[in-house]
């Protein structure tokens, strides 16, 4: 991994979480090529592990998924049109100890993604991943898929802490700028 603040990127994985479960996904993750750190059916509360979050994931382009101290990259079974967040979530307490114990912050940086298909034209921000958090796959810089969809990211993290600002400058600095 290069270093830098931890991350953790959430996608879909296409696929009914009635029907399949979050094993045999990992197992099809691995078959293709493209493993995944945790696979979570949250229907049943099933978790799989494919990687250790020391090594990187597939699912991010070039070494994207190398970038922080790590960049947990979680497949979620289900569709880009009806987030997971509006249903059961069993297993997500889990999950989120697991990445408190990895120091990723609770907060999403870009804010939560947009629902499919705007999500397709989310904007990308080096800036903001550069903070590290939470990312929906669409909000990650170089990507050009649209998942996980419109997901309630209250739901996954807690309530929101505002984004960091600037303070803004004393009033006697703007009145020396415009002398000089």
């Amino acid at each position: 991994m290069i270093g830098g603040v931890p991350r953790a990127v959430w996608f879909i994985w296409p696929t009914d979480p009635l029907a399949v479960s979050a094993k045999s996904a990992a197992q099809r993750m691995i078959q293709l090529g493209c493993p995944a750190h945790l696979i979570w059916n949250p229907v049943t509360g099933e978790i799989a592990q494919s990687l250790p979050p020391t090594r990187a994931a597939h699912g991010l382009p070039g070494d994207r998924g190398r970038e922080g101290r790590v960049c947990v990259q979680i497949r979620v079974l289900g569709s880009v049109e009806h987030p997971f967040t509006d249903g059961k979530m069993d297993g997500l307490d889990d999950i989120l100890t697991w990445l408190d114990a990895w120091r990723v912050p609770r907060r999403w940086p870009a804010g939560p993604p947009l629902p499919s298909p705007h999500s397709l034209a989310a904007e990308r921000s080096r800036r903001l991943w550069a903070r590290g958090g939470h990312f929906g796959h669409s909000q990650v810089p170089g990507t050009v898929e649209g998942d996980p969809g419109g997901i309630d990211v209250n739901r996954i993290t807690g309530e929101s802490v505002p984004p960091f600002a600037l303070p803004r400058p004393r009033e006697e600095f703007r009145v020396l700028e415009r002398v000089i």
